[in-house]
């Protein structure tokens, strides 16, 4: 990915030192180059200098390689081809008339898959237990979708009865960037939720100090497990029936657990002890059974947030308002000009 990434740049580079025939502007390029390490002096750079040989002089910088476009676009593709068409369409900079162009423009995207073309397969491991897992993909979940590669999903439901898959970064943002970018996009339709959580974190959310969380503190549980309701009801909103996994450590006492299976309820939601970090598969058991059981039920029916044809704005109001509880939004000018000059440029359906 990263090869990739950087072969872009240097194409993109190379284009304005020559003919520039699409009329590139060297203050309007918007591919960064990558590096896989966070090196924060690199992060913002003037590239070019030494002479005429070295091509435009002009601001540039580095980003991690999890954080390339193409990392995000590697995950959601279905195939070659679909990858290769993806890449083409990535908008790399602007015109001096602040028209778009792309790598398809540049002819570029042929090449970029190339290198890409091993890294699509999924790479299957297997646990300590002997059970197969696919590990493919990692876009960041703070500009990306934040989920692993469609192809490893669609693989594993080929070859399995069940497929577990996360969606971390927590239940707002981790579960709404999968169900809302990546189920859409793959036509994928869940069937159960896991929402896990621990005591410790539960009693942070109530007020706890961190030295002080392995102490007994049922009431300043049931004040943060309003956290864990919150959660609840945004995953209520996507019509996917869950169940809490509540992973279990030795200063976990009765009490607390008693506590969070009682508010559990109050959803008609179950919450079950989990021991893996212990046990292995066997301290799961008992939450496997339950995942089944929801996965069998036909319970689900799956909705996304917000319908394509939705804004770009409405579609950030809505998710805004809907999972993390403002009453509403607001923006400077600047930002809405660039919403509607997305929607200008044909990017008005595209999840946000």
């Amino acid at each position: 990915i990263g090869a990739a990434h950087n072969q872009l740049a240097a194409l993109i580079d190379n284009h304005m030192h020559w003919e520039n025939q699409l009329n590139v502007d060297p203050r309007r390029v918007t591919w960064r180059r990558v590096v896989d390490m966070n090196d924060r002096a690199l992060r913002s750079i003037t590239s070019g200098l030494g002479g005429f040989h070295n091509g435009v002089v002009r601001e540039a910088g580095f980003d991690i390689t999890v954080a390339s476009e193409i990392m995000a676009i590697f995950c959601l593709a279905t195939d070659l081809k679909d990858l290769e068409n993806r890449l083409g369409n990535i908008v790399f900079g602007y015109t001096r008339k602040n028209e778009p162009v792309t790598v398809r423009e540049l002819n570029a995207q042929g090449a970029m898959t190339a290198l890409l073309k091993d890294a699509l397969q999924p790479n299957l491991v297997q646990t300590m237990e002997n059970n197969p897992a696919f590990m493919h993909g990692g876009p960041f979940a703070n500009i990306a979708h934040g989920c692993n590669s469609v192809m490893a999903t669609t693989t594993a439901l080929k070859l399995a009865d069940y497929v577990v898959t996360e969606a971390g970064f927590g239940a707002d943002l981790g579960a709404e960037k999968f169900f809302g970018i990546k189920c859409r996009k793959a036509s994928l339709k869940p069937d159960a939720v896991v929402l896990v959580a621990t005591i410790k974190a539960l009693k942070m959310h109530g007020g706890v100090a961190k030295d002080q969380l392995g102490k007994e503190n049922v009431k300043a549980l049931e004040a943060g497990l309003k956290n864990l309701g919150k959660h609840l009801r945004n995953l209520s909103t996507f019509g996917v029936p869950a169940v809490v996994a509540i992973n279990r450590f030795t200063a976990d006492t009765a009490a607390e657990i008693a506590a969070v299976t009682k508010y559990c309820e109050n959803f008609g939601v179950s919450a079950v002890e989990c021991t893996h970090w212990a046990d292995g598969g066997a301290g799961a058991e008992a939450l496997a059974r339950k995942v089944a059981e929801l996965a069998d039920s036909g319970a689900a029916q799956f909705r996304t947030l917000y319908a394509d044809d939705l804004p770009l704005w409405d579609k950030a109001k809505r998710i805004a308002t809907t999972i993390y509880g403002a009453d509403d939004i607001i923006a400077d000018k600047k930002v809405r000009q660039q919403l509607a000059q997305f929607e200008k440029e044909g990017y008005g359906h595209y999840p946000v």
